[in-house]
């Protein structure tokens, strides 16, 4: 059971990317959180639903709610289909799948934070979370290769150190951060994982709820692990 104790009682609550494997564990276990007054999902099969290529749908979904939202989380992201592939080398490097990953890991997340960040409380607690990845901290870059997605969730994570300034003049008490889930048993992760430890579903969103709980407004724009630890841009 997860209680966000650094709530305030009777909080708001929105995920998006709700109808994916990290997204629906987080909406259940916000669900079963009772300080959480409501919980709203938005995905590309909710109604409304949101398009990360499309801003009118973004905006849209952001004036269908009315009340503040004290809790923000972005559970999207793409890595690979049938048709685009993590790069093994350069020589695979092809300009259509980067604008690709660029789209739906950074400038659809920017596009949230954009239309959404207005619903955040202007003098209380409210947070706004977006799934990274540890492999697009350029400092901890050991091994090259995956060019898009690393360079896409690195561009993400420079959207959020930006916002997350920009907003602090305004909302002081507001908090942005940048998470990594770990190896979770989704579509997303499940074919590279290797020999990795795999977290379930609900295992990875209980720790990141954890995490997000113990944060204060001076670790606004921060990288962090789903075991707590600080991970280096």
């Amino acid at each position: 059971m997860v209680s966000m104790q650094s709530l305030p009682q009777d909080y708001r609550a929105v995920v998006f990317g709700s109808t994916g494997g990290i997204g629906s564990a987080l909406t259940e276990l916000l669900k079963a959180d009772e300080r959480c007054v409501e919980v709203i999902g938005f995905s590309s099969s909710t109604s409304p639903a949101i398009d990360l290529a499309d801003e009118a749908s973004i905006a849209n979904a952001a004036e269908s709610i009315s009340d503040e939202v004290q809790l923000l989380i972005d559970a999207t992201g793409f890595l690979s289909d049938e048709t685009t592939k993590p790069e093994k080398s350069l020589r695979a490097v092809d300009a259509e799948n980067l604008s690709r990953l660029y789209l739906l890991n950074a400038i659809g997340p920017a596009l949230l934070i954009k239309h959404f960040s207005k619903l955040m409380p202007r003098d209380e607690r409210a947070v706004f979370a977006s799934l990274s990845a540890r492999v697009g901290s350029i400092g901890d870059n050991r091994l090259g290769g995956w060019y898009a997605y690393r360079a896409s969730k690195a561009a993400l994570n420079m959207l959020l150190k930006c916002s997350s300034i920009e907003i602090a003049r305004t909302k002081p008490e507001s908090i942005f951060a940048a998470l990594h889930p770990g190896t979770v048993v989704t579509a997303l992760s499940e074919p590279f994982a290797g020999n990795r430890e795999r977290l379930a579903p609900q295992q990875s969103a209980s720790m990141m709820l954890k995490v997000l709980d113990g944060l204060g407004p001076e670790d606004t724009g921060s990288f962090w692990d789903f075991r707590g630890e600080r991970i280096e841009w």
